[in-house]
């Protein structure tokens, strides 16, 4: 199954990549009794969000969350030979850690329930969604999960890989959230030799505000600050009237990131580079291109972890709780139902697909022998999940 998928491109403006995933992964769980449906994107450029329904004897239903897509074009994965490539206990390729393995792994953990506990696997109504563009950001894709979760949703269980501590595995409880922004400077336009001083340099005054923005980063609220692209100007004889620059910023926190954000937006208006002819002063404009919240530390989380704590102390399996940078779907849902992430296999280098001669950089990959007792782990503590009464009259 997970070779299948892998071999198929799923980058995620390749729509019909995306969309012959998604038929494909309705198929292999068509076997477990799970009717498809598939949600067009809000971004026609995107596939479809598939959503996969088995209903159950109560009221009670669970949902399990991932992505078809991946970030590497097909041209990229032909150039660097990223392909399904096993070695050892490795298997490389693209979508193998992130996140064709965690589908496999929501297949193997619905399979051993049927098997081993039906009474738990017949009961439960499942609720299985993929977002066809979680590697672009998608916010249409939570707004479909918060139509498929009701007073019954005892949680959304997110399958991206776990984290590694050592040898314990960690599981996601909180992430960081993200905006993306863009400062504009217009200055204005001379001759660089024979009016240089009519000029307001765009430039000058950008690499200015980058600095100040770059110095935003607060290490100790978990807050940081990234510049990524910066362009300006247009010729060598020309002082630059224009300049831009876009980047991102994270945190953990509502508080931080809130303060982060008035920090940013504060520093738009007249710039201090300024006409030595005249004193004309270059302007800064300050846009707020996208914005995913925070998930940060909540009780409904910790109570979910601690279910997969307790199954990993029976099982021989130290588990631990992980605040990660990067987002997942489950930034967009975990105030509607209790949230948990990171219940993939492990592997590592995702979003890679070179590998060095010498084999210092490696494209990423899945550990294969980490899908049985991730699993195992998995089917435990959802027993425990079904069975315990953390929520009654939800």
């Amino acid at each position: 199954m997970l070779r299948q998928m892998v071999g198929i491109n799923s980058y995620t403006d390749n729509a019909a990549g995306v969309d012959r995933l998604g038929r494909y992964t309705a198929e292999c769980f068509a076997p477990l009794g799970f009717a498809a449906q598939f949600v067009p994107s809000t971004n026609p450029r995107w596939g479809a969000h598939p959503v996969l329904t088995k209903r159950g004897r109560s009221a009670r239903s669970i949902a399990l969350v991932a992505h078809l897509d991946t970030v590497f074009p097909p041209e990229e994965e032909a150039r660097n030979h990223f392909h399904w490539q096993p070695e050892g206990p490795r298997i490389f390729g693209p979508g193998t850690h992130d996140i064709k393995g965690g589908t496999v792994m929501m297949w193997l953990v619905l399979s051993a329930l049927q098997a081993q506990a039906p009474e738990v696997f017949e009961d439960i109504t499942w609720k299985l969604l993929w977002n066809s563009s979680e590697e672009q950001f998608s916010p249409d894709f939570g707004d479909v999960c918060r139509t498929q979760f009701d007073s019954g949703t005892l949680a959304a269980l997110v399958f991206e890989s776990e984290g590694r501590a050592g040898q314990d595995r960690a599981l996601v409880v909180a992430r960081k959230g993200r905006a993306t922004w863009r400062v504009t400077v217009n200055g204005r336009g001379a001759h660089a030799g024979g009016k240089h001083s009519h000029g307001a340099n765009a430039i000058v005054q950008l690499g200015s505000t980058v600095q100040r923005i770059a110095a935003l980063t607060d290490y100790s609220q978990g807050l940081t600050f990234n510049p990524g692209t910066i362009c300006g100007g247009t010729v060598l004889n020309r002082v630059p009237h224009e300049a831009t620059a876009e980047g991102e910023f994270r945190t953990f926190t509502p508080e931080a990131y809130a303060r982060g954000k008035t920090a940013l937006l504060a520093l738009a208006g007249r710039g201090e580079v300024r006409s030595p002819a005249d004193g004309y002063a270059c302007d800064v404009k300050i846009d707020i291109l996208s914005e995913c919240r925070p998930w940060p530390h909540n009780a409904a989380t910790d109570s979910v972890f601690a279910l997969w704590k307790q199954a990993g102390e029976e099982l021989g399996q130290p588990v631990l709780a992980e605040e990660r940078g990067g987002l997942s779907d489950g930034n967009l849902i975990w105030d509607a139902v209790p949230t948990l992430d990171g219940l993939g296999p492990w592997g590592d280098n995702d979003h890679c697909s070179e590998r060095n001669a010498d084999s210092s950089k490696l494209p990423e990959f899945v550990d294969a022998d980490s899908f049985v007792p991730k699993a195992l782990l998995n089917v435990t503590a959802v027993i425990k999940l079904v069975r315990q009464s953390a929520w009654p009259d939800r």
